[in-house]
């Protein structure tokens, strides 16, 4: 199990990783604004996010996970403003 120290740096790091999505987050559900946000970009950070948390389960790191999971919720919420902004129907 990495050492308490090693796993602080990681929720750190998550946590900034998390924070920088929020300016997208707001353009799209508060200023309802979706131009030049890629769908296929952002789904294709879902699946490296995803692969991410597997690795986190994997090798039992509590930083990984939680980070992974919280900005995976953060690109899903921002994949579901666009496609209602959008009218997109799945």
């Amino acid at each position: 199990m990495p050492s308490i120290f090693i796993e602080s740096i990681g929720i750190i790091a998550g946590t900034l990783g998390v924070l920088a999505w929020i300016p997208q987050i707001k353009e799209v559900w508060i200023k309802k604004k979706h131009e030049g946000i890629s769908l296929p970009t952002l789904h294709l950070i879902c699946t490296a996010l995803l692969l991410w948390l597997i690795y986190g389960f994997m090798i039992k790191s509590v930083a990984i996970v939680i980070s992974n999971l919280a900005a995976l919720s953060c690109i899903l919420s921002l994949i579901v403003g666009v496609i209602r902004l959008r009218d997109i129907e799945i």
